[in-house]
This record gives C-alpha cells, sequence and structure tokens, in this order.
C-alpha cells in the first residue's frame, strides 16, 4: 500500500527531494515538511549506520574471528569508502550498486532454490509459531528491510523519464525484493530450527547454507552478505545529497547543508558520514536496532497523509491510501506496545530521535523568522 502511494505520488512530482517534495506537495512548506525532513535525514543516518555494523560482524566474523573491535574498523571504512563513492558521482554510484545487484540477487536466488528443495516442512509445521501479537510486531520490523524503496523517490533528478519510470522501478522493486524474501525466509526456517536461527543473529543466512551447499555455501552467503550490507550502506548514503540540495533550496533545510567542501563534497553527505562513523565507533547500535523501523513506519505514514491532501492531482484511490495509514498506523502500535515495551533503550532512542528533528526544526524555523544567517548569506535564510 505504501508502494502505491509513493508510486503515484513519484510519478505526479518527480524530484531530487525524493519522498519531502511529497510531503511538502501535501503540507506546504511547513513545520510539518521540516519535521519530517529532519527525521528522513536521521532514520537514513541510524538505518546506515547499523547496516555498516552488520557489514563489520561478517566481516570480522570472516577474517579476524568474530573481533568486536574490527566489527567497528570495518564499519567505519565501508562508510568512509562508500562515501567517497558517492561523491565520485552518480554514474559511479549507479555501476557500483548494479554490480552489487546482480551478485547478490543471483546468489539469493541460488541460495533459495538449494534450501527450498531441500528442507524439512516439518519445522515450518504452525505449532512452533509465536503468538499473533509477537507477529504483527515483527511485521513493523520488516519495514526495516523494505527501508530501500523509499531511496528509490530519491533517483528522480537521474532519470530520463521520471513520471513513468519511478512507479516502474519502485513497482518491480517491491515486487522482486518480496518474492526472495519470502523464499529466502522459507528456506531458512526450512532448514534451522528457530533457536538456531536466533542464536546465529546476523550469520544466519550463511549458517542455514552449510547443511545444503557445505562449507562453500557458509562462505558464499558470507561474501554475499558482504556485498549486500556494502549495498545497502550506499544506497543509505546516497539520499543525503539530493535531499540536502533541494530542502536547502526551498529554505526547509540551512544552506549550510548544501554546500560543497572543497568545491565537490556535499555538506549534507559529509555530516551524515561523519556522524554514521561515530555511531558505528562510540556506540552499540544492536540495542536499538529496531529504531529504523519505527522511524520508517512514522514517516511513511506522514507522505500518505499529505497524499491525502493532494490525492486529486495524483489520481490516487482513496480507500488505498487510508489502507496505507490504517496498516503502517497498526504495525506502529503494535510495535510500540509489544517490542519497545521490553526494549526501554529503543524506547528512549525513538524520544530523542522525534524530540531532536523537532528541535532542529524549531530551531531553523526560528532563524528563519530572525534571518539569521546559517552557513549562507542572509538575504538566503529570511522569509523563507
Amino acid at each position: 500500500m505504501q508502494g502505491y502511494s509513493f508510486a503515484k505520488f513519484g510519478a505526479r512530482y518527480p524530484s531530487a527531494g525524493g519522498l519531502l517534495e511529497y510531503v511538502a506537495a501535501g503540507f506546504g512548506l511547513g513545520m510539518v515538511t521540516g519535521l519530517t525532513a529532519w527525521l528522513t535525514y536521521s532514520a537514513n543516518l541510524l538505518v546506515t549506520a547499523m547496516v555498516a555494523v552488520s557489514f563489520g560482524s561478517y566481516a570480522s566474523t570472516m577474517f579476524t574471528d568474530d573481533s568486536a573491535v574490527w566489527v567497528k574498523i570495518f564499519a567505519a571504512l565501508l562508510i568512509v569508502a562508500m562515501t567517497l563513492l558517492n561523491v565520485s558521482g552518480s554514474t559511479y554510484v549507479a555501476r557500483a550498486q548494479s554490480v552489487i545487484v546482480y551478485v547478490v540477487l543471483t546468489t539469493l536466488v541460488v541460495f533459495a532454490i538449494a534450501t527450498l528443495l531441500n528442507m524439512d516442512p516439518s519445522l515450518l509445521d504452525p505449532s512452533g509459531y509465536p503468538s499473533r501479537r509477537e507477529i504483527t510486531s515483527s511485521v513493523a520490523l520488516t519495514f526495516f528491510a523494505f527501508l530501500g524503496f523509499g531511496v528509490v523517490t530519491f533517483t528522480a533528478k537521474d532519470l530520463p523519464s521520471p513520471s513513468t519510470q519511478l512507479p516502474k522501478a519502485m513497482f518491480l522493486a517491491l515486487g522482486i525484493a518480496t518474492v526472495v524474501y519470502v523464499a529466502i525466509a522459507l528456506g531458512v526456517f526450512g532448514t534451522l530450527s528457530v533457536e538456531k536461527v536466533v542464536s546465529s543473529g546476523p550469520t544466519a543466512l550463511a549458517v542455514a547454507a552449510q547443511p545444503v551447499l557445505g562449507r562453500v555455501g557458509y562462505w558464499m552467503m558470507s561474501v554475499t552478505a558482504l556485498f549486500s550490507t556494502a549495498g545497502a550502506t550506499n544506497a543509505g548514503l546516497y539520499p543525503a545529497t539530493g535531499l540536502c540540495d533541494r530542502l536547502a533550496e526551498t529554505g526547509q533545510f540551512p544552506p549550510v547543508m548544501a554546500r560543497r567542501v572543497g568545491g565537490r563534497m556535499p555538506m549534507g553527505l559529509l555530516i551524515m558520514a561523519a556522524a554514521g562513523v561515530v555511531l558505528v565507533l562510540g556506540f552499540n547500535l544492536t540495542a536499538i536496532a529496531s529504531i529504523g523501523s519505527a522511524v520508517a513506519l512514522l514517516i511513511f505514514m506522514l507522505v500518505t497523509a499529505a497524499h491525502l491532501r493532494v490525492r486529486s492531482e495524483t489520481g490516487a484511490h482513496l480507500w488505498l491510501l487510508i489502507l496505507a495509514i490504517g496498516t503502517a498506523g497498526i504495525a506502529f502500535l503494535t510495535f510500540v506496545t509489544t517490542t519497545l515495551v521490553d526494549e526501554p533503550t529503543s524506547a528512549v532512542a525513538l524520544v530523542v530521535i522525534f524530540a531532536l528533528s523537532l528541535g532542529l526544526e524549531l530551531w531553523w524555523w526560528r532563524a528563519r523568522r530572525t534571518g539569521t544567517p546559517v552557513g549562507g548569506r542572509p538575504d538566503e535564510s529570511a522569509g523563507r
């Protein structure tokens, strides 16, 4: 449902500002759009850091016998490398991402087929399923896996015909990801017990490949995980430049966010990368791993709420938009009352992220009203 909303919006308002352009179309260039912008920036930062840590975990397991120090080092190096790739230009980003996607998709298809053909159906017995409440809560967590489709909205500036290509890309990405994820989930849980999957942690896919493909399968999936997490880190950093440029242009972000350091390095990207390195080196991100999904749900609901206000321009069906908001809302509330209740650190982190985003928006709103320059000339920020 969210994909439908984004696709309709993207066809009507293609922009480098991505989903933030959609919120602005519905709510105008005011506080709601500003708050959503800071939340989106914060969510991308957090998700990018967490995915980089996953890369570090796999790399450390493969090369340094699970050294916790090397997990952080590998994660930080990945963020730096992907930042430099983004600075090199969208052409190089697209080429690198294409290679990553082909490698990952091919390997995952092989893995899914191999495990599905050799799985033990008894491991999928419904009697072993968790409660409905826990299942609904886990649905909220899957939004973390689908955050990438929101990144698609920021590619409009690089598409020859965004009004037609963006919706196609959106539905194709969601369709392929859904089929592959379901096949992999069946293969993993049809090969390993729930207890084994949990104990394996982030290397569960590699462990599940061993009974079928042997040690080669373990390494194959581990290398694929490195490619996958590297691609996800790249995708998390990619929107920063277009988002900051567009929002600084419309006055929603301080002009400093659109500056170029040394004439080439986008400040918005540099800040995100630097903050990501600080997060992976100084914090235990596994304790707040669920925050990315919670913030994503909030953002998706805000985008679709904006869509309701301009649906006559996009041609979207009212009932589908209401269903999109309703399902996301139910998932968010269930997530809050189940997962976050048992994870006080995550609950506190969610409140801090929301408060920080709101604080940044209030600060910039006041700066705009008083004409205080922030990284730009006074007339660049006054009167916006």
